[in-house]
This record gives C-alpha cells, sequence and structure tokens, in this order.
C-alpha cells in the first residue's frame, strides 16, 4: 500500500460524499453546490430556522434516486430534518401523551407559563428576577409534537431525506438571545437562530429534557426506516443508553460456537442433497415491521474513545452504526499540524466499513472541499489506503449510511 500524500492528486472523479454540513447557514453560499468537487453534501437542519431552508434546497438539489449514476450535476444534496440538542430548551413536551408522535399540540408558551417552562428546563427551582427576565427574552417554547408532525410531513416528501441533526450534549450552555448584531458575522449573512457570535450564559439544559426530544426523534425515524445523523457531546453513556432502550428485546441472536457448527454441518449436508440452506440460518424473533429502532446511524465528528464506540459494534445490535470525522471539530487545534497520535489510534481501530468522512462546516464552496480533502488524506494515510482506494471505501460506506442496501 502506498501512504496517501498531498502531491497525490485527488481523486475528485470518484465521488466524494460529506456525511454532515450546514450550509443552510450561509444562505448565499447555496447556489455554488453544483459547482463544488464534493459530489453530494448531507445537509443537516437543526432549529427550527432552517427545517424550511433545507426543504427548499432539496426541491432544486435534492437527490431523486438511489442510484448514483442516474443523478444530474443538479442532484447534490440529501436533506436531513432534526431538531438539535443546542435548541432543545426552544421545545416543550406537554403531558405522558405527547410521547405519542402522532399527536398535535397548539400554541406557545408565554408570560407566566414561559417562566415556568424555562424554569423547569434549567432547573431552578427558584428562578431569581434576573432569571425570569432572561427567560421572558428566550424564544417562546413551542409544542414537541407539532414539530414532529412537521417532521414528519418533510421526510414522506423527501424519500431519501434523513433525521438529523440530533442527540444529546452535557456542555452545552445557552447563549444570550439574539440580536440584529449577531446575525452578520465577517459579512456574511447568517441564517437567525445560529450561536456564531453570541455570547453563551451559565444555563445549561436538563439532561433529560434532551433525552426526550432525541428519542422521540429516533422513533419517528424508526417508524420510516430512515437513516439518523447523531451529536453527542460529554454524553456517550447515555447517548447509547438512549439509542439501547429502542432495541432493547430486539437484539440479533448470536449462535453459540457449538450451533455454528451444527449449522455449517446442517447447511454441508442439506447443500448435498440439493436443499435450499436458507432455511437451515439460525431462527431469528421475528421484527416488527418497522422495527422500533432506527436502521442506521452515524456518530457525526465522534469525539468519544473506542471503548465507548465498542458497545455498539456488538454482534447482537441490530443496527449499523457508523462513526465519522472531520478536521473542523476533530483536530480543529492542528488544522495545519501533524494528527495527533491519539486520533490516529481510534481509525486504525474502527471497521473500515463503518467509517464516514464529513465537512461540518456551515458555509458551502471552496472551505468545504478543502475540508473534505484534508479529513480524506488524513484518513487515507492512517488506514495505509491508496487515495483513490480510500475513496472508493468511504463513498461506498456513505451510500450504505444514506440508502442501506437499496444502492447496490
Amino acid at each position: 500500500m502506498v501512504d496517501a500524500t498531498r502531491e497525490e492528486p485527488f481523486p475528485w472523479q470518484l465521488g466524494i460524499y460529506d456525511a454532515h454540513c450546514h450550509p443552510t447557514d450561509t444562505m448565499s453560499s447555496i447556489q455554488s453546490m453544483p459547482n463544488m468537487k464534493t459530489r453530494v453534501l448531507t445537509v443537516m437542519a437543526t432549529r427550527v430556522q432552517d427545517q424550511e431552508l433545507v426543504a427548499s434546497i432539496a426541491e432544486s438539489y435534492g437527490v431523486r434516486s438511489s442510484k448514483a449514476g442516474l443523478w444530474s450535476r443538479e442532484e447534490c444534496i440529501i436533506p436531513c430534518f432534526g431538531w438539535h440538542p443546542w435548541f432543545a430548551h426552544q421545545m416543550y413536551i406537554s403531558s405522558e401523551s405527547d410521547s405519542d408522535i402522532q399527536e398535535q399540540d397548539s400554541g406557545v408558551l408565554q408570560g407566566e407559563e414561559k417562566i415556568k417552562h424555562y424554569s423547569k428546563v434549567f432547573r431552578k427551582d427558584a428562578a431569581s428576577e434576573e432569571d425570569r427576565c432572561l427567560f421572558l427574552s428566550l424564544p417562546d417554547p413551542m409544542p414537541f409534537s407539532n414539530f414532529l408532525a412537521q417532521t414528519r410531513t418533510y421526510l414522506e416528501k423527501y424519500p431519501y431525506a434523513l433525521v438529523g441533526e440530533i442527540g444529546l450534549d452535557r456542555g452545552i450552555r445557552i447563549p444570550e438571545p439574539e440580536t440584529i448584531e449577531h446575525k452578520v458575522q465577517d459579512g456574511e449573512g447568517l441564517t437567525p437562530g445560529s450561536r456564531e457570535g453570541r455570547k453563551l450564559t451559565s444555563l445549561r439544559p436538563d439532561p433529560q429534557h434532551q433525552k426526550q426530544i432525541f428519542k422521540m426523534q429516533l422513533q419517528l425515524a424508526a417508524e420510516l426506516g430512515r437513516a439518523v445523523s447523531i451529536h453527542g457531546v460529554q454524553a456517550h453513556g447515555m447517548l447509547f443508553e438512549t439509542v439501547k432502550e429502542l432495541f432493547q428485546g430486539h437484539e440479533r441472536k448470536v449462535p453459540s460456537k457449538r450451533e455454528r457448527k451444527k449449522m455449517a454441518q446442517d447447511q454441508s449436508q442439506n447443500q448435498g442433497l440439493g436443499g435450499d440452506p436458507d432455511h437451515l440460518r439460525s431462527q431469528q424473533t421475528q421484527e416488527p415491521n418497522p422495527p422500533p429502532y432506527p436502521p442506521r446511524i452515524c456518530l457525526h465528528s465522534y469525539s468519544g474513545d473506542f471503548s465507548n464506540l465498542t458497545r455498539y459494534l456488538k454482534p447482537d445490535v441490530p443496527l449499523e452504526v457508523f462513526a465519522s470525522f472531520s478536521t473542523a471539530v476533530n483536530l480543529s487545534d492542528t488544522l495545519d499540524g501533524e494528527t495527533p497520535e491519539n486520533f490516529r489510534d481510534l481509525i486504525k481501530r474502527i471497521p473500515d466499513h463503518l467509517l464516514l468522512v464529513e465537512s461540518d462546516l456551515h458555509i458551502a464552496g471552496e472551505d468545504m472541499d478543502r475540508g473534505m480533502e484534508d479529513i480524506l488524506r488524513r484518513i487515507c494515510r492512517i488506514k495505509g489506503w491508496e487515495l483513490e482506494e480510500g475513496v472508493k471505501v468511504l463513498g461506498a460506506n456513505w451510500k450504505r449510511f444514506v440508502f442501506g442496501n437499496e444502492e447496490k
């Protein structure tokens, strides 16, 4: 195997796929997408202001087939719809019945109801006058069941859309309320609601509230059979346990050594008799249709260690789990330097067929292409892949993540 160096021409023509990015945060960059070197962008929604924007660019640029060979140049995005944990506090779940994703509520919370909601979410048993003023300046909380109904509509309209970006974040602090000044940065108009350029308060949303928001979106993804892009920061254990709650009782049956030996003997004997070996495979519990867990998830810009990841890789876990990496997040301290040894060790240990690459950038164009080339070259060097080999492996992984086995 030849080490991939920066002098070696980059094989863009083979197809480079960004597994996670946010170009709708800078709408002025959207028209550059069909001209990018990166072939397809997996575009995330995160909050109230960008759900419709993701839908609008899906109308113009959305992929309309699972067969890459049928795509026009304008088909260059996979839309994703979801509510990010950074904004979980802006949603309320009014009762136990709200866990039913079919139900809808009406109205936003204002005044004392708004203060009561934020006091609960931020675990302020006795909100001070300063807290009350701050709570009133935050967005009016919306019913989460309404958002789920809207998301269902988008997912049904766009058959290749995914659920994302969703997840858990124990390290998050809520920013100060948005002002006009926050909406412009370095001359670029940012989509409202962004955290860019805003000071952080001391407020941290309750992880259990985040979990409810996260789990209900996982359940919707499961119902519609869509893959999910997941954000997880300082919450790797809680995140896994949330996913496990959905697949518990539906684990794959892992045959013992003795059972595997007997199955092999039976299969050999059956084949010798000209029979069909399929009925001799280990019997699985009949899954409901659909199963209560998403078919595939991606831990985006994965920040945990390999021991956290191994819980997802056990043979009895019934869903497929990918890990995606970006220069912008995973290597932000070493953009122009050597790849850290701990990152190299992690990449070496992750199975080749479960790796994805992403930019996680908020503006389409040349910077996004550079980010994709950088992370892909680094992973190829770590894995000992030639560039063309690495591009093909990672491209096949992305197609399997997005389309499952349909793309073959």
